[in-house]
């Protein structure tokens, strides 16, 4: 799969010079998921406050910024496009601080999650976000990164 990365707030580039190899492993570890046909296409798009507020406001009548925003491209399986995920360098930022965690740690997490919004997979009761934070912890070990759902100072499993 094409994975496409537009950046549209050149902070990033500042805040996380690493920024495209972050986002381009994150992808393929979530895209790793769930198995797809060979081609199609994903894009993921490094945005500000501004946009994200915009398009929340647009498209989910919520006018806040958030930290990620995913829009399916429509039927993938018959165009092969997976869609859109939006991320705001903010929200990202103050998250990542609030969490105690890197930046590019918590980049990999929304674009995970952004992806797997795509695949089909939600959060809207506990059984679906059970499922759906299992996946995004195993995709985030997949590329060594802890997991952000485990209670501060929980050892892991191979420190016991």
């Amino acid at each position: 799969m094409e994975i496409a990365i537009q950046i549209r707030h050149a902070a990033w580039r500042t805040a996380l010079p690493e920024v495209r190899h972050v986002t381009r492993k994150a992808a393929k570890a979530a895209l790793a998921m769930k198995p797809r046909p060979d081609g199609g296409e994903l894009a993921v798009v490094l945005a500000d406050d501004a946009m994200l507020r915009s398009l929340n406001n647009d498209y989910r009548g919520i006018d806040k910024a958030t930290n990620v925003l995913a829009f399916a491209y429509g039927d993938a399986a018959a165009n092969g496009a997976l869609g859109d995920v939006i991320i705001s360098l903010e929200r990202t930022a103050a998250e990542a601080k609030q969490a105690g965690c890197g930046l590019g740690d918590h980049l990999s997490h929304l674009v995970i999650h952004g992806v797997l919004h795509l695949l089909g997979y939600d959060h809207g009761n506990d059984s679906d976000a059970e499922t759906m934070e299992a996946l995004e912890t195993r995709a985030l070990a997949g590329i060594g990164i802890a997991n952000p759902y485990a209670p501060p100072g929980a050892m892991k499993d191979h420190e016991r």
